[in-house]
């Protein structure tokens, strides 16, 4: 019989995540997107949990590895965790926006890691395992981790899922870099309660809607949720264009099937 630790849950503790000291010196981490710095008062609280949410398509995987590229040109490591992409295919991708990853990773500035749901359900029961390490070893400042739709997926029953949940934002907590989850919306019902815990938990929610507009699809950019922060609650349009995710800074009309 497998030995766990403490108890029956892969949660080291089924509780709350526990809330970050106020500082009089904490500091921005800037998105990689100046426009979306401007919303939201210079970007991230350093060392929060952040989420992007989104449909297939809307640009959470564009955005999040803008993120990281923030982080790579000022020479900080950054570290990026998949459940879903190959990394072949994904490099190949984000070279299209003149981001050659390949080239970072070499230099040592990026870690890009293929994680099985196997591994992610003992990462929760080792407390950090392979990630842990590798964020200690090489002093990452950026994490992203795309995506945690099948998150849910990995566990029987509901209280086992939130559990999970919050156990994942415990340890994230812990690691002390600034990180940015994506999550594609419209999950299974079955999921909706491990949904709900993630979002509450996460320190900033940012909606990237894709809508059919007058015959065609439109991208808006929504910051639903920043905690500490005065930021802009109007839909912003976007655009993907040769060089990422660039927003409208001035606010939108709400299309009609919003």
């Amino acid at each position: 019989m497998k030995k766990k630790k403490a108890s029956k849950s892969p949660v080291k503790k089924p509780a709350l995540r526990k809330k970050k000291p106020e500082s009089k010196k904490s500091s921005k981490v800037q998105t990689g997107v100046s426009v979306l710095d401007s919303l939201i008062q210079g970007g991230f609280e350093r060392n929060s949990t952040n989420m992007i949410v989104g449909s297939s398509g809307s640009g959470k995987s564009i955005l999040a590895t803008q993120f990281l590229m923030g982080g790579i040109k000022k020479g900080e490591s950054c570290l990026y965790v998949t459940f879903e992409e190959k990394k072949e295919e994904f490099f190949s991708n984000m070279k299209k926006f003149g981001w050659d990853l390949e080239e970072y990773e070499k230099k040592g500035l990026l870690t890009f890691l293929e994680y099985t749901p196997i591994k992610v359900k003992t990462m929760l029961e080792e407390g950090g395992g392979a990630i842990e390490s590798i964020i200690l070893r090489k002093k990452i400042s950026r994490m992203v981790i795309d995506s945690i739709t099948s998150f849910a997926l990995l566990f029987d029953d509901e209280l086992e899922k939130r559990e999970a949940a919050l156990s994942l934002f415990n340890m994230i907590s812990d690691w002390n870099c600034t990180s940015l989850l994506t999550l594609e919306t419209e999950p299974p019902k079955s999921n909706q309660s491990t949904t709900h815990t993630l979002e509450f938990e996460a320190d900033s929610i940012i909606l990237l809607h894709y809508i059919r507009s007058k015959g065609q699809r439109e991208r808006y950019l929504e910051v639903l949720k920043m905690r500490g922060t005065d930021h802009s609650t109007s839909l912003h349009k976007i655009d993907i264009g040769k060089s990422g995710i660039t927003i409208q800074k001035s606010g939108a009309k709400t299309p009609s099937s919003l």
